[in-house]
């Protein structure tokens, strides 16, 4: 029997809006998606395209959202270390051990763990997780922007561009917004 392996990656850490959005995955050895990648390294199309093929090949797969008022409350690192241990704690079937991107691991893990530097253009499980993350933050991102059209999240997905900078200034933040992130926090000291 082969070891169940899940990687794990996230997406959103460095927004100013929205969540942080964590995935883990399990892949299929008998149902390999071909074409994965780093998240980052794809084009929305191609991203978009890959998704519906890991989320129906792989064994097992989990998105977890971290909102904006957790992050705010326990910092962006500990929130996406949150949001990890969520993911695998939620996977069925469950993972026997997890390959996590990055040079940190949550604490109390359901199975043993490695931190993988780089791993979403190392290993294919991450390179899953991470095409997961992305596409739901993403979609979230254009699901806010019916709600808040004023700040173009559909554009910038809440990170910190000119144009989100701009509407902030213009707006004051809106719910979404991390209260804890500088630009957000010097808007409301004014």
């Amino acid at each position: 029997m082969t070891l169940l392996v899940a990687g794990v990656d996230e997406a959103g850490r460095g927004p100013l809006a929205g969540p942080v959005v964590v995935a883990a995955v399990i892949l299929d050895p008998a149902r390999p998606v071909d074409g994965l990648n780093d998240s980052k390294k794809l084009t929305e199309k191609r991203r978009e395209a890959l998704y519906p093929l890991i989320v129906e090949r792989a064994l097992a797969h989990r998105i977890e959202f971290v909102g904006c008022d957790e992050i705010d409350a326990i910092n962006i690192l500990q929130a996406t270390l949150t949001g990890m241990r969520r993911a695998l704690c939620a996977l069925s079937p469950a993972a026997q051990f997890a390959r996590i991107d990055g040079n940190r691991l949550p604490r109390d893990l359901p199975c043993p763990a490695e931190a993988v530097v780089g791993g979403d253009a190392l290993d294919p499980a991450i390179m899953a997780a991470s095409i997961l993350a992305k596409v739901a933050r993403d979609r979230m991102m254009v699901a806010l922007h019916e709600e808040f059209p004023q700040y173009g999240f559909d554009k910038h997905k809440g990170y910190p561009s000119p144009v989100h900078l701009a509407a902030l200034r213009e707006h004051g933040p809106c719910p979404q917004h991390r209260r804890s992130y500088a630009p957000v926090q010097r808007l409301l000291t004014l």
